[in-house]
C-alpha cells in the first residue's frame, strides 16, 4: 500500500516524532532511515507531486552522473549502470522509491511557519498545525529562482524566463537568444538552443571545465577513487573547491566550435532590447534565459538558525536549536551532499542524530517521572 496522500490531512493538529519538510531526494532518503528506526514521522511536500524540483527542469535534461552513482539508500537506480539517466527517469525513480518503502508523504502541504514552543516544534500548514519533537528541513538548494534586477530594464517585448521555466526550444521566439549563467545549466541549455537559434552565452565567473570521461572511465569514477567527493567542507581542499564552479562535460572552446555559441563576459547593464557586457560590448536580443541560480528562502522559519544572508547556520546539518536539522544543501558536508547518489551519507548522519536526541529526551522523561514518584 502506498502511503502518499495526494491531499493534505485535514486534521487540525497532529503530533509526530519527526516531521520532514520536502519530498525530494533528501526528504525521501531521510525517510528511509527514519522508517528503519520505526519513527512516527511524516514527510510534508508543498507541491502536488514527489520530486517537484526535477519536474521543473527542462525536458532534455540528462544527469552528468552515471546510474551507478544515482541510487538512494536501499534501492538501485534501474538501467545501464554506465549510462546517464534523463529527467523523467529520475522522477519515475523517486516515485518508485516512495512507493517501495511506503513512505508517509502528505502532498499539497506547504509549511507557512516553523516555530517552537516549550515542548515541541510547531508547523503551520494552511489552517492546520503539526507538532513534532524534531524537524528536518529537506527543501534542498533550489528554492527561490534568482533573476538580477537589471532584467527589469529590458523592453516588455523581450522574451524572458528563468531556467526553471525553460522546457524546450519551441518556447523561445525566433531571433537572438542570450543565456545568462555559465554553470552546467547555462551550457546545456545553450547547446540545445544552438540547433534552432542564434545563441550567446554570458559567463560571469571563471569555471573549471572537467571532461565527462578520462581514459575511458567516467569522471565520477575517478573522483570517487581519489577521494575528492569525500573531502569535507572543513578541509583545506574542500574550502577551495566550494568557491569554484565546475563544468562537467562542457567547455567554452567546444561550445564555440561544435555548437556555434558565442561567449560573452558578465552582463552589467540592460536597456530596451540591448544588453551590455563587462567588456563594454553590447548585444541586441530577442530573448533572455536567466540561468542565474537560486537563493535560499527560509523566511517561514521563525527560529534563530539563519545568518544575515538568510542562509542556514549549521554543522553538517545540525543547528544550534536542538532537534532542528537541514538536509540536501550544497556542500552541506561534502561536494556530493546535494547530489542524488551522495545525499544518503548526510541522511544517515542526521538520522543518527535524531536517534541520539530521542534517547536523551526519553532519558529526561524517565528521570522526571522518577522524581515525581
Amino acid at each position: 500500500m502506498n502511503s502518499v496522500e495526494r491531499d493534505r490531512d485535514s486534521s487540525p493538529t497532529r503530533r509526530f516524532e519527526v516531521v520532514v519538510i520536502g519530498a525530494g531526494q533528501a526528504g525521501l532518503a531521510i525517510g528511509y532511515f527514519l522508517k528503519r528506526q520505526c519513527r512516527r514521522f511524516v514527510i510534508v511536500e508543498a507541491a502536488s507531486s514527489i520530486g517537484a524540483a526535477w519536474r521543473s527542469r527542462w525536458e532534455s535534461l540528462v544527469l552528468f552522473t552515471p546510474r551507478r552513482y544515482d541510487s538512494l539508500p536501499g534501492l538501485a537506480f534501474p538501467g545501464d549502470c554506465d549510462g546517464y539517466p534523463t529527467r523523467d527517469e529520475v522522477i519515475a525513480y523517486l516515485e518508485r522509491y516512495a512507493e517501495t518503502f511506503d513512505l508517509p508523504i502528505q502532498l499539497n502541504s506547504a509549511v507557512r511557519s516553523l516555530s517552537k514552543n516549550d515542548e515541541s516544534f510547531v508547523l503551520e500548514i494552511d489552517g492546520r498545525t503539526l507538532e513534532a519533537e524534531q524537524v528536518v528541513v529537506a527543501t534542498g538548494p533550489f528554492q527561490a529562482p534568482y533573476v538580477p534586477e537589471l532584467a527589469e530594464r529590458l523592453a516588455p517585448d523581450v522574451f524572458q524566463i528563468h531556467s526553471t521555466a525553460y522546457r524546450n526550444a519551441s518556447q523561445i521566439p525566433e531571433g537572438t537568444v542570450l543565456v545568462v549563467g555559465g554553470g552546467n545549466t547555462g551550457f546545456q541549455i545553450a547547446k540545445e538552443l544552438s540547433s534552432t537559434h542564434q545563441v550567446h552565452l554570458a559567463v560571469g565567473s571563471r569555471q573549471t571545465p572537467l571532461p565527462q570521461t578520462i581514459l575511458g572511465r567516467d569522471l565520477f569514477w575517478w573522483l570517487s577513487k581519489v577521494g575528492l567527493l569525500s573531502k569535507t567542507v572543513e578541509s583545506r581542499l574542500g574550502r577551495r573547491l566550494r568557491e569554484r564552479e565546475t563544468l562537467i562535460g562542457s567547455n567554452p572552446r567546444d561550445l564555440r566550435r561544435r555548437y556555434g555559441v558565442e561567449l560573452k563576459p558578465r552582463v552589467v547593464g540592460a536597456s530596451g532590447r540591448t544588453v551590455r557586457f563587462a567588456d563594454e560590448t553590447e548585444l541586441e536580443v530577442d530573448a533572455v534565459i536567466w540561468a542565474t541560480g537560486y537563493r535560499a528562502d527560509y523566511s517561514w522559519i521563525k527560529l534563530p538558525v539563519l545568518d544575515p544572508k538568510g542562509e542556514a547556520r549549521h554543522r553538517r546539518g545540525v543547528t544550534d536549536v536542538p532537534g532542528l536539522h537541514f538536509l540536501g544543501l550544497t556542500w552541506q558536508y561534502t561536494r556530493g551532499s546535494a547530489l542524488l547518489g551522495w545525499v544518503k551519507e548526510d541522511a544517515e548522519f542526521i538520522a543518527d542524530q535524531i536517534a541520539r536526541n530521542a534517547q536523551v529526551d526519553q532519558g529526561r522523561a524517565v528521570s522526571a517521572g522518577a522524581g515525581r514518584a
